[in-house]
């Protein structure tokens, strides 16, 4: 029988790292567009900084699964952290002398961090048993809980600490990296090949054409990059609306809240209902969340359509990885999941970009532009439901 004492020794670790390291996330996905509207030459370019983040992590994502494939997990997340503390000097510089390319840059950097905080899902299925993987994945991302609180909590302490707005934001982002990086000399997840798998496994293009992990990144894509299109407007859309700068903060806080918190029973729903009947039901909850948004911009509107945004996230995007890691062989690892999350962050790169041009630049009024945002919404959730009925349609053996 296989003993997940060691996975759960490993999942403690990883909570711990969502906890610290992940609070600089909804820090900067809180600020950078407000920052960026104060330098940017341009309104249209408010949320590129976002852009830039999630642009840095989808071109780091398959080199640093790459290094974890040789050098372990430890080594990757450390070499995140590095990257988040480069990247929070940089925003900060970036702050400090008004410069829009070097704000930018860091934002870039940043997107380090950000591709290694996603390995945190697969690291803590890396030495779990086939019935416990679901339920540490999901303790994994139950981690950013204490992110969801902490990180817009250190938002509101720092970002008028400075005359320069958001630098002191800037600054406790390096912080918590240093502070963070320790945590991982106590990770012991063994690299693939001490794991037994042998031979060099399928070729990408092998992987994409297995239905499962096809429609595990469809989903996955779509999921994070809706998650991502709408978040990254609504600090814009609520400080456009009337409504206070701390407000904006506590609607990304209370959304990344409702990202983390049904982490808690997400495995276990996923090991009770299956994993297609669980990502099916987070695309539903993500239309509703469109849905709420276009219903009106009252300050309720904005809080219940971004909690449902993170509650459609949370069982899209989980459903989804576990689904991946179910088709996947140890020594298949690394190149699989570069190559997830390098489709993912690309999708989300797209998103976060449309976003402000939709927000922004759709030639009518804030509110005007925030219903298109979230009317984009529906095309993908078409492909990704479409996609998840033609997977449970196949014959079983096919998958």
């Amino acid at each position: 029988m296989h003993s997940d004492s060691l996975a759960r020794r490993n999942v403690a670790v990883l909570v711990a790292a969502q906890a610290i390291l992940g609070a600089q996330m909804p820090m900067i996905f809180t600020v950078a567009g407000l920052a960026g509207q104060t330098l940017a030459p341009n309104a249209c370019l408010a949320t590129l900084p976002i852009s830039m983040a999630v642009l840095g992590s989808m071109l780091t994502a398959t080199p640093i699964s790459a290094l974890m494939q040789r050098w372990g997990r430890a080594a990757g997340f450390a070499m995140g952290a590095a990257g988040g503390a480069a990247g929070g000097a940089l925003g900060a510089w970036g702050l400090y002398t008004g410069s829009f390319v070097i704000f930018c840059l860091g934002a870039l950097l940043t997107g380090i961090y950000m591709s290694a905080q996603g390995f945190y899902r697969f690291a803590a299925a890396d030495t779990a048993s086939e019935t416990f993987r679901p339920k540490a994945i999901s303790w994994v991302m139950a981690g950013g809980l204490l992110s969801a609180v902490f990180g817009p909590q250190l938002v509101t302490a720092t970002a008028d600490a400075y005359v320069i707005p958001f630098l002191g934001t800037y600054l406790a982002v390096i912080v918590l990296n240093i502070v963070g990086v320790g945590l991982f000399a106590f990770l012991r997840i063994p690299k693939p090949q001490e794991t037994g798998g042998h031979g060099t496994g399928r070729s990408r293009r092998e992987l994409v054409r297995n239905p499962v992990i096809a429609v595990a990144m469809i989903c996955a894509t779509v999921s994070y990059a809706l998650m991502n299109l709408v978040m990254t407007s609504s600090p814009l859309a609520v400080v456009g609306c009337g409504f206070d700068k701390s407000d904006a903060a506590n609607v990304v806080s209370s959304h990344v809240l409702a990202m983390y918190l049904p982490s808690f029973f997400t495995g276990h729903l996923i090991a009770r209902f299956g994993v297609e009947k669980i990502i099916a039901l987070g695309l539903v909850i993500l239309a509703g969340a469109g849905a709420v948004a276009m219903a009106g911009v009252e300050l309720e509107n904005f809080f219940l359509a971004l909690i449902l945004l993170g509650l459609g996230w949370n069982f899209g995007f989980i459903g989804a990885t576990t689904m991946l890691t179910m088709a996947q062989k140890p020594e298949e690892r690394g190149r699989l999941q570069g190559l997830n999350d390098m489709v993912v962050f690309g999708g989300v790169t797209l998103a976060s970009l449309s976003s402000g041009g939709l927000m922004n630049c759709s030639g009518g009024t804030v509110q005007s532009g925030w219903q298109l945002v979230n009317m984009a919404m529906l095309p993908f959730l078409i492909l990704a439901g479409g996609a998840l009925i033609w997977l449970a349609l196949r014959p079983k053996e096919t998958r």
